[in-house]
């Protein structure tokens, strides 16, 4: 898991683009919101956002990636030092990214097959989607199967 892209224009906005403490904030938002990850470490640099730290599990890394990456002015996350144990069976996920129109019921709907399965996406995303009833377009999210 290293090198992940993101639309680095849109996104929750946790800091101004040139602020100094911009890594600090981003790391203060993953531990406010924390998905399961310690000793963590952000650094960016020109729109790319570099972490480390210890995770709980591979859900873990893959959540603190995204809420990374889900924040106006990341471009891509590199989680390369990101740890997280090896699971005995992979668990399968898919990653979206959400366009103009979408709801997390038509995202169930899509991938899950049933729209009232909106709450298995809104569980495996709650640390990146606060609410439901608000996503937004370039947003990149988790589809678990």
């Amino acid at each position: 898991m290293g090198l992940f892209d993101f639309a680095a224009n849109i996104g929750k906005k946790v800091f101004g683009i040139g602020d100094a403490n911009a890594a600090d904030q981003i790391k203060a938002n993953i531990e406010a919101n924390n998905p399961g990850v310690k000793e963590l470490n952000v650094s960016l640099n020109d729109e790319i956002c570099t972490l480390e730290g210890n995770c709980d599990s591979v859900e873990a890394k893959e959540k603190t990636i995204l809420m990374a990456g889900n924040m106006k002015g990341v471009g891509s996350v590199n989680g390369e030092a990101l740890s997280a144990p090896v699971p005995e069976v992979e668990p399968e996920v898919e990653y979206y990214v959400i366009e103009s129109g979408d709801t997390l019921w038509g995202i169930a709907a899509k991938f899950l097959g049933n729209g009232s399965k909106y709450p298995e996406i809104f569980e495996a995303n709650k640390e990146v989607i606060e609410d439901p009833d608000k996503i937004f377009v370039g947003q990149k999210i988790r589809i678990p199967k």
